[in-house]
């Protein structure tokens, strides 16, 4: 779970990086709070920073959104939607519950983990196992001692299942295919540490072939090759409307 108050004047442009992870957020927004559900991500996407009072994200573990929320998440990629839109009338209600709280981040943080708690408990079992299921194989996948050629295939053999099943448990649990995981996953431990290490140590640490295939897929990605972002050359922002 992250928070966040207000935004950073310094930076006009907010980015928000390839995430394989579904997350919660509430905000203040001019007709009060705001409780939106933001799929995994794919692509980074570069908005003009609209100042809110607070902002509170809470991210889910992989594999955990279908258990926490009652829907698949593959319908959420590339998306944000209000929660209401997945929860209907019981979704509003935790909007107003959150109203209610005030702008208290770790007050809000803490009325989000029960409502998920209580949405847990309601889940069949076999969604709790598929969820532990999918979150170890994604620690396994995205480790940075598994070449990018075999991680899929190791980490199946790992978990005793095939590389299929392992697709279908991601599209599912997910919301995208492993070897899609795994990319982001290098590319935001490339994103950690680009001020600190030189492009080659980066490629070589996070599991890429090489620098050139480091810096295609970062491209394909963020937009721009790592140089143009690391110096701010960015994609043109678009009004922040998510």
């Amino acid at each position: 779970m992250s928070t966040a108050a207000g935004g950073d004047p310094a930076r006009p442009v907010r980015t928000d990086v390839p995430d394989a992870a579904t997350a919660l957020v509430v905000r203040e927004g001019g007709a009060g709070v705001e409780l939106m559900v933001m799929g995994p991500r794919t692509q980074a996407a570069y908005f003009a920073v609209k100042r809110v009072p607070f902002c509170v994200k809470l991210r889910m573990r992989p594999g955990w959104a279908w258990a926490l929320l009652g829907v698949p998440p593959r319908g959420l990629v590339d998306r944000a939607v209000p929660l209401s839109d997945l929860w209907g009338a019981a979704g509003d209600r935790l909007a107003r519950d959150l109203s209610d709280v005030g702008p208290d981040p770790t007050a809000v943080a803490v009325r989000l983990e029960e409502a998920l708690r209580l949405q847990v408990s309601t889940r069949p079992r076999h969604d709790l196992a598929r969820g532990e299921l999918v979150n170890s194989a994604a620690t396994a996948l995205t480790s940075p001692a598994l070449p990018a050629s075999r991680q899929v295939r190791t980490t199946a053999e790992r978990l005793n299942i095939s590389e299929r099943h392992l697709r279908n448990l991601f599209t599912d649990a997910v919301g995208i295919p492993p070897k899609h995981v795994a990319r982001i996953e290098r590319l935001r431990r490339v994103l950690t540490g680009a001020s600190q290490r030189s492009w080659t140590h980066l490629a070589a640490e996070a599991g890429y072939y090489d620098q050139s295939h480091m810096t295609a897929e970062f491209r394909r990605m963020m937009g721009v090759p790592p140089g143009a972002f690391i110096t701010g050359q960015l994609p043109a922002a678009t009004p922040c409307h998510e």
